[in-house]
């Protein structure tokens, strides 16, 4: 048996749960990027004589609102899939941000050491301690409220637990043969860093990206949900579970569809980012 056939690794082997939750995300990612091509209705059109028409599978029903219509006879489907699009741009943005902004704090803080060090260490540790919650709705009722602010809000979501992998992972990697000889042929720390270390911890980030995407979401619909996150006329997924809220006795559907969304689509994210996690764990093979 050659050395090839013993090192090789087995075919990946996706279970069913993981499948249906690769399908979900593929579907909502699809949903957002061809909202255009089949969106069933403006999501601000109002008709106030379909005004609270119930889903098609419950008595007086229509399939020209599958999902329903709300108290200004909006469709609800449209508004849905709007607020995809929304909910998913403003958790990939905002993760993206806060993976690249802690990425770089902690390879600085691994580079120079000393001072920088003990305060971007202070920031971390300060950052984990301080609810962010409460850090949003200051800065929300304070520097007021547009879609560029909100999602670089999102994007200090996290980033300690970006900073604090880097900067571990970049420290022990600065003790390893091929880091050490990278050194002494005289790369410059950009090279060194940027060309060695940060491809051999990108899967660390990674997995840590996929486990902090979907707490993203849910911090996106909790400020959504108070008010203080999408503004209307625009419309996200908190939005809509806000706003339905004051209707649960009479139109369940406007806040119990959405926060199924809310729900199947962070499990969905949970399963993967667990599953990705264990593929990238050598320790797991």
């Amino acid at each position: 048996m050659s050395n090839q056939d013993l090192t090789a690794r087995p075919p990946i082997r996706v279970p069913f749960v993981i499948g249906l939750s690769f399908g979900w995300l593929i579907g909502m990612i699809i949903i957002a990027l061809t909202l255009d091509l089949w969106q069933p209705h403006d999501f601000q059109a109002m008709n106030l004589r379909a005004r609270f028409s119930p889903p098609v599978w419950m008595e007086g029903g229509s399939w020209s609102h599958v999902f329903g219509t709300d108290n200004l006879g909006r469709d609800v489907l449209s508004r849905l899939v709007v607020s995809i699009r929304i909910s998913l741009l403003v958790a990939l943005l905002g993760t993206v941000i806060g993976a690249v902004l802690g990425t770089v704090i902690g390879l600085l803080a691994a580079r120079f050491g000393g001072l920088i060090d003990d305060l971007v260490m202070v920031g971390i540790d300060y950052q984990a301690a301080l609810p962010f919650m409460i850090l949003a709705l200051a800065v929300v009722a304070f520097a007021g409220n547009s879609l560029t602010l909100f999602i670089l809000l999102m994007g200090l979501y996290g980033w300690e637990r970006y900073a604090r992998i880097a900067r571990g992972l970049a420290l022990s990697a600065m003790t390893q043969g091929y880091a050490v000889a990278v050194k002494t042929l005289g790369a410059s720390p950009l090279r060194i860093y940027g060309r060695h270390i940060l491809p051999n911890i990108a899967n660390a980030l990674i997995v840590n990206m996929t486990l902090n995407f979907p707490q993203t979401i849910m911090l996106e619909t909790s400020l959504s949900f108070l008010g203080l996150g999408i503004q209307p006329p625009m419309t996200s997924l908190g939005n809509m579970v806000g706003f339905g809220r004051d209707f649960l006795l009479n139109a369940w559907w406007l806040a119990t569809i959405p926060a199924l969304v809310i729900f199947v689509t962070t499990l969905a994210f949970a399963l993967v980012g667990d599953w990705v996690r264990d593929q990238l764990d050598p320790t797991s093979r």
